[in-house]
């Protein structure tokens, strides 16, 4: 993951119940809201880079 000094601020928009359910789920985890959305984002991105690596195959 990136370092700090790496990282940059955006808005995101986002309808309330699902960033309470987000939320919810982060606290589960024991995350900040933010490095909630970060982890989903980089298994998102990781399943992305298999999947495309097997459509090539």
């Amino acid at each position: 993951m990136a370092d700090k000094a790496d990282k940059k601020a955006f808005a995101l928009r986002i309808h309330a119940d699902m960033l309470k359910a987000l939320e919810e789920w982060a606290a589960e985890e024991f995350r900040s809201t933010n490095g909630q959305i970060e982890f989903l984002l980089a298994q998102a991105l990781a399943h992305r880079k298999r999947t495309k690596k097997k459509e090539k195959e």
